[in-house]
Formats: structure tokens, sequence, C-alpha cells
């Protein structure tokens, strides 16, 4: 079975490169699609629309502009798997998971413990709570395994 995978949310570490990496390993037949994780690119998604003076109108033109490649990205996947980090709130994580679970799409959260009760309510709607890239792979492992 090969599957595709959505990796949404936290983009300061390097979380994402060590699902696809032991997903590599494992070999595991799965495509990996995800959000612009360049802070700056993401930031200016919109710009070629017009310069815009206002911060507000700048990120509110780059936030529409993302969400064509999100939207379509989530609704065309098998699965995701929602980051939440310590450093920053991921609040488009939590739009993300919401997504997912408006469109019926199975999702994973990965996050530590220590914010399992600020996400409750995003867990509860989860198939699955991981903490740590590993967990993910062995989860997406069992997916897709024949036997």
């Amino acid at each position: 079975m090969s599957l595709t995978v959505y990796l949404s949310g936290e983009i300061h570490t390097d979380w994402r490169q060590q699902i696809i990496q032991g997903a590599a390993q494992q070999g595991l037949a799965l495509k990996f699609t995800s959000a612009v994780t360049d802070h700056e690119r993401s930031d200016a998604a919109g710009d070629a629309l017009g310069v815009q003076q206002q911060p507000f109108w700048r990120d509110h033109q780059s936030a529409k502009v993302n969400a064509i490649r999100t939207k379509t990205l989530l609704q065309a996947c098998d699965v995701a798997i929602i980051r939440f980090g310590d450093k920053y709130k991921q609040w488009n994580a939590a739009f993300d998971a919401g997504y997912c679970a408006a469109l019926g799409k199975p999702f994973i959260t990965l996050h530590a413990e220590d914010i399992i009760h600020p996400l409750k309510e995003v867990d509860a709607a989860a198939l699955a709570w991981a903490q740590s890239p590993e967990q993910v792979v062995e989860v997406l492992k069992y997916i897709v395994s024949q036997a």
C-alpha cells in the first residue's frame, strides 16, 4: 500500500526530515507533502499580487495564497501528521488538525507530553498521538504493512 502523508506544523526543527528518512530506511512506499517551511518564503507568498503597506494585509494576502497549497495537499493526502513544538504556538497546525477533522481525514498528532492539556481537543480528534518522529514512522509502517 502506498500513502500520501501530509506533514503539518512546527518548522523550526528537523522532525519532517527524521520521518522521511525513517520511512525510507524502513522501505516504506510513502509520498510526503508539506506546507512551505521556509518562513520568509511563506510570509511572501502573496507578494506577487501586489505590495501591501500594512503588515496585516500582507499576512492576510499571503495566508490566502498559502491556503491554496495547504487545502489542496490536505484534501489529497491519505493521512496527516500534525506537529506541535514547544518553542512557538502553531496556530496553523491547530487549524490544519481542525480541517482534517472536518474532512474526515485521519491525522496523527506529534508533540511532547507537557502540552497534552492545551491540545486535549485536538488529540481527541486525532487517531493517534506520538511523542517522537520514530513513533510516527512505526505507526506509518503498521498502516502500510501487508502482514
